[in-house]
């Protein structure tokens, strides 16, 4: 295993379309949860040199220059390979001259800001602030001091977006000249503010608009994943190796893993946590289930998945495990050297054609 993910669950407020595993940032509860972290990298870590550290959250930014110390104490314990990536995500407001020193210090060489918008109606919908003088300035600043990849997020299909709301939001997003582009249409899930205010997804045939339009736009960009793209080599490592169902440490509140033949979901309750009760659900996959998988990630790849490849690992060939052949036929997939991928113009329904082949 060559990549870790570690999770940080604290934010200074709350998105409203967030579901992932967070709390409100308070310094004892952050000193108690490094506390465990610490105690699970000691307990499940084995040793192995790493390629890719990846720190997501919640809000890894949300943490006190001194906690960061703590967390980079945590870190040192890992082997690093001589060439490495470490993403750390920002909010922008978080970005500070000490904050990016301290990345520095920490060995951060990729860093991701949750943009999401320019425009007010939908940073009041997902409320959240963002300006772009403001954040212009943290990039310069993050570059300044040698952070030269650097990723901001986008988020679209917000109820009541316009077409040219979305082209104003990517015209600024080209301004501030990122290393790499994650791009993501609302999904309303169950356990958010605005799911309970019964918030509704904007039109089917609006939204499949907006995502054409974003690929158009980011020609010059290499789209390499369903939402992502990225300037020439600077391509998400980390994200790579979910994509290539590779394994992973998976550490912190909430996180998940894929160690050893097992996928594991830790707990979200910080109490238990707290008390070394990491893991909350484990389970070993079977041989035909790590192939769905490889199938289900792979297939989130513009370039598809290597038939060779494919047999290499697994010693049978995918058409005779899945039904490829019918797909190809009627043009959901296409194989073209070696590769078979999603058919372009049906990516933006590619779900429904992993219901057809799993």
């Amino acid at each position: 295993m060559e990549h870790v993910y570690i999770h940080i669950p604290f934010c200074k407020k709350i998105c409203s379309y967030c579901d992932f595993c967070k709390t409100f940032y308070s310094s004892e509860l952050a000193s108690k949860y490094l506390e465990a972290l610490k105690r699970e990298v000691d307990e499940f870590y084995m040793g192995e040199d790493i390629s890719t550290l990846y720190i997501g959250g919640g809000t890894p930014s949300a943490l006190s220059l001194n906690e960061l110390d703590t967390l980079y104490e945590i870190i040192r314990e890992f082997s690093f390979k001589e060439e490495y990536e470490f993403t750390f995500e920002c909010n922008p407001g978080d970005i500070t001259e000490p904050l990016v020193k301290k990345l520095v210090a920490m060995g951060v060489n990729r860093v991701s800001i949750g943009v999401e918008s320019f425009n007010k109606e939908k940073l009041n919908f997902m409320e959240r602030n963002s300006d772009f003088n403001d954040i212009r300035t943290k990039i310069n600043l993050l570059r300044y001091y040698g952070i030269n990849n650097i990723n901001v997020d986008l988020m679209y299909g917000i109820p009541g977006e316009t077409f040219d709301t979305l082209k104003k939001d990517l015209k600024y997003i080209l301004k501030l000249s990122p290393d790499h582009i994650s791009t993501y249409s609302l999904i309303i899930e169950e356990h958010t503010k605005i799911n309970n205010l019964n918030a509704k997804n904007i039109d089917e045939d609006l939204e499949a608009k907006m995502y054409e339009y974003i690929c158009k736009k980011l020609k010059g960009f290499h789209h390499y994943e369903v939402s992502n793209f990225a300037l020439p080599g600077k391509e998400s490592k980390h994200n790579l190796a979910y994509w290539n169902n590779e394994e992973y440490y998976g550490f912190g509140l909430g996180a998940s893993g894929y160690m050893n033949g097992f996928r594991y979901d830790n707990t979200h309750n910080l109490d238990d946590y707290v008390l070394g009760k990491y893991h909350m659900d484990e389970a070993l996959l079977s041989k035909q289930e790590i192939m769905e998988y490889e199938l289900m990630l792979g297939f989130r790849k513009i370039d598809g998945i290597s038939l060779q490849e494919f047999f290499d690992k697994y010693e049978v060939n995918m058409q005779d495990v899945f039904p490829i052949k019918p797909l190809v036929k009627n043009k959901d997939l296409i194989y073209k050297n070696g590769y078979i991928y999603i058919n372009p113009e049906k990516i933006y329904v590619m779900n429904e054609i992993l219901n057809k082949m799993i």
